[in-house]
């Protein structure tokens, strides 16, 4: 029998494990070392100001120039549940590692060609797009590479044509590996590519995921999607024994997380609790910033530079930056 404080404890599912990682435990130095690099230590306990996750905020260092572009770290922006903030996500990340002096190509692969639509792309008109790189056509991912208003950022867009891929897909030799494929003529002009994956597990996710080094999860704080983070894990981890040995788990980055709701509290707690280190220290909180960003299709960064929303995405690609050493 569940007790009454056992019941409102949200839970993962049953047997789930984390993917890597320990359960949560206090910063190290060592820990600060490994994670985020030379230079960026833990602040002192009794003076450091506590974050959304509920441990002390890290001091991260502005990210240095880079002497050279390319050998691009492709990450997966994944969860099969929708609404999650994956898109609005990709868009703003995007942006601020491009305000840092990153290269960047977001790939949409989602047949709602909202990552498109998000950027001001006029995307139900376009003849050439993600759905040409994977059906086998002769297209050369050049025809499809579109620049976007953000300096150092690119785009491959999508349409609903790439809702016929997966069926297209299906009778393909490695089929798993064709979006591999096609992004490999670009990675040595890229420092990241990140790719908006559809809220599925189908057939061009597992592609996204075979091709990535690493996954970054998007999650709502609530407690659905805090069910959902074992699917998905089972998912990343087939991938990896299956199809592609190098990939992991990034992180897990917070949105439309309420400080003032006990909720959102509560499921923060739970994922640092399960995740530990693996979830960033930036956690997005809810703003109206957002949609409005989208409407002028742009991301948040050029569109509102000054809100809250584009600092926590600043410090997002820090944190990115620190963790990857790029």
């Amino acid at each position: 029998m569940t007790t009454a404080g056992a019941a409102q404890e949200p839970q993962m599912g049953a047997g789930a494990q984390p993917l890597t990682g320990p359960r949560s435990e206090p910063y190290s130095d060592a820990a600060a070392e490994t994670l985020w690099g030379k230079g960026a230590q833990p602040v002192p306990a009794e003076s450091a100001e506590l974050g959304p996750t509920g441990r002390p905020l890290r001091l991260v260092p502005h990210p240095p120039p880079l002497g050279r572009h390319g050998d691009a770290l492709i990450v997966a922006m994944c969860n099969q549940k929708g609404g999650v903030g994956k898109t609005t996500s990709t868009i703003n990340l995007g942006a601020a590692l491009a305000e840092y002096g990153r290269r960047v190509l977001l790939v949409d692969l989602d047949p709602q060609g909202a990552l498109s639509a998000g950027l001001g792309v006029a995307h139900h008109d376009l003849d050439q797009t993600v759905h040409n790189l994977l059906i086998g056509s002769r297209t050369s991912i050049d025809d499809v590479l579109m620049q976007t208003r953000v300096e150092n950022m690119d785009l491959l867009p999508s349409n609903i044509d790439l809702s016929a891929a997966e069926i297209q897909l299906v009778n393909e030799v490695g089929r798993e590996q064709t979006l591999g494929r096609a992004l490999e003529p670009v990675r040595d002009r890229y420092d990241y590519i990140l790719i908006d994956c559809q809220p599925s597990l189908g057939l061009l996710t597992v592609n996204a995921l075979a091709c990535s080094d690493g996954v970054i999860i998007p999650m709502e704080c609530e407690y659905f999607s805090l069910r959902g983070l074992a699917l998905l894990n089972d998912t990343v981890e087939k991938v990896r024994d299956r199809l592609n040995p190098r990939l992991s788990l990034y992180g897990i980055v917070v949105t439309m997380f309420d400080a003032r709701l006990l909720h959102s509290r509560q499921v923060m707690a739970r994922v640092v609790e399960v995740f530990g280190e693996l979830v960033y220290d930036t956690a997005i909180s809810r703003t109206v910033r957002f949609p409005d960003a989208s409407v002028a299709g742009e991301p948040i960064t050029t569109w509102a530079p000054k809100s809250g929303g584009a600092e926590a995405y600043r410090a997002m690609a820090r944190e990115v930056i620190h963790r990857s050493g790029r």
